[in-house]
């Protein structure tokens, strides 16, 4: 029997490789909401940084946050096939499913953009909430695992960001986090999440087991 019967993803940087596309359109919206463009070769320092760091960093004003969150969706919206899924998300979602895994997607992007991306990977997906503010994800995880009817004793969130770990803490479920996407391996090692992955493949062992 799988360790796990419910896994919620993260979409943006843990199943979909959006991370460049992200740097892309990053100082325009700087500039369009008065913030602080990103630097070249600023990007790396920022990897290891939590959100509320980032914001702070970037001066970000917090009254503008839904606009900006907004503005992003539109934007991914409008990439289309600029962003995709990184190798192997479909296989190893599909292997999940095949030993009746139960799969939710949890992200700040919109529905909408994430089927699309996932194409005919969407059928392994039982339960979408999606429009997360930037940090609104515990409330969204317990309300999937509600839905789900879930044991949250066997329910882990799998992330890219620090943000995710603590997310998953807060809704007292097991947290996972990926290191190929936004935030660093380092950094989110140092959150201590209850299980780390390199690759799709370590992530179906450690799940599987």
């Amino acid at each position: 029997m799988p360790a796990f019967s419910l896994v919620i993803f993260d979409y943006d940087g843990t199943l979909a490789d959006s991370f460049p596309w992200f740097c892309s359109v990053l100082n325009q919206t700087a500039r369009r909401f008065g913030f602080r463009e990103v630097a070249e070769g600023e990007a790396d320092e920022l990897r290891t940084l939590d959100s509320r760091q980032i914001v702070a960093r970037l001066g970000v004003p917090l009254w503008k946050m839904p606009a900006i969150a907004m503005h992003m969706r539109k934007l991914s919206a409008e990439a289309g096939d600029a962003v995709a899924l990184f190798p192997g998300a479909e296989q190893m979602l599909a292997r999940l499913a095949a030993n009746d895994v139960a799969i939710a997607v949890v992200s700040s992007n919109s529905e909408a953009v994430i089927r699309r991306t996932l194409g005919r990977a969407s059928a392994h997906v039982s339960h979408f909430d999606c429009g997360a503010s930037l940090w609104g994800k515990s409330a969204k995880f317990s309300a999937v695992v509600r839905q789900a009817d879930a044991d949250r004793q066997r329910t882990i969130a799998i992330g890219d960001e620090i943000r995710d770990i603590d997310a998953a803490r807060r809704a007292g479920i097991a947290s996972g986090a990926v290191t190929f996407g936004y935030n660093t391996g380092a950094s989110l090692r140092a959150r201590e999440p209850d299980l780390i992955f390199d690759d799709y493949e370590q992530l179906l062992a450690k799940l599987m087991a």
